[in-house]
């Protein structure tokens, strides 16, 4: 199946998608391709933790990190394991073992985006890159990428005060820390989950769009709100000049 980019917003016209100024992308799975590099890590901290594979407890617990894929990692650690304490042990295993991973060269740009992201950044808008990793993984992401470089500003949970999505904070981070737009209609947030585009919502950003190269599929995408889903964040340049 075929998905085209709806060149329309949310009003049904052009005119709020050619304003965009600032453009807040995710990494994972959005702009960045880790090859299920979330899960192995998972597998890792849980077995810190004492949770043992094969076990009822542990498909729980792996069912639930697929599920919530873009939130925040210590939110959903948070969850599965109760106490401050162990979510922060399960955090700082899961740190490790996805660095270890990039080591291994198992990450990769998704076809396009670097060239999407730049091509953007040509038209004049200012990107920004977010995750819902800590800050030594994301750093760890633009290492091995090689696009420490590419944007002018990157933002983790942290750099939001702590909550990372699905609320809207950093989006609004990004908003208030770049100036690169009068008000939030000028905001496009892209993303691959339900979890990006509930933030994007929150945020009030004048375009929402889901992405189909990670996560989640479009019917997730629609019913948290997104006012357009693409096959790839390539399509976005085109979409934003209204031609896409």
């Amino acid at each position: 199946m075929t998905h085209t980019a709806d060149t329309h917003d949310a009003t049904g016209t052009t005119d709020a998608v050619q304003d965009i100024r600032l453009v807040v992308l995710d990494m994972a799975g959005t702009t960045v391709a880790d090859g299920g590099l979330v899960e192995r890590a998972f597998e890792a901290a849980a077995v810190e933790l004492g949770v043992v594979p094969g076990t009822p407890d542990h498909a729980e617990k792996l069912a639930y990190v697929r599920a919530t894929m873009g939130e925040s990692k210590i939110s959903v650690f948070r969850h599965l394991f109760g106490t401050e304490d162990l979510a922060r042990r399960a955090n700082t295993a899961f740190e490790k073992a996805y660095g270890d991973l990039l080591d291994g060269g198992l990450v990769e740009p998704i076809p396009g985006a670097r060239a999407a992201i730049e091509e953007l950044q040509r038209d004049g808008r200012t990107v920004v890159l977010t995750t819902g990793f800590a800050r030594v993984t994301q750093d760890a992401i633009l290492d091995a990428l090689g696009w420490q470089d590419l944007v002018p500003l990157t933002l983790c949970p942290a750099d939001a005060g702590g909550r990372g999505r699905p609320f809207p904070d950093m989006v609004l981070e990004a908003f208030v820390r770049t100036k690169a737009a009068d008000g939030m209609r000028q905001v496009a947030v892209v993303g691959d989950t339900s979890y990006d585009v509930l933030s994007g919502v929150r945020a009030g950003a004048g375009m929402v769009a889901g992405v189909l190269t990670g996560a989640h599929a479009e019917d997730a995408h629609r019913a948290s709100g997104a006012t357009h889903v693409l096959a790839s964040v390539a399509e976005l340049p085109a979409l934003l000049r209204g031609i896409g």
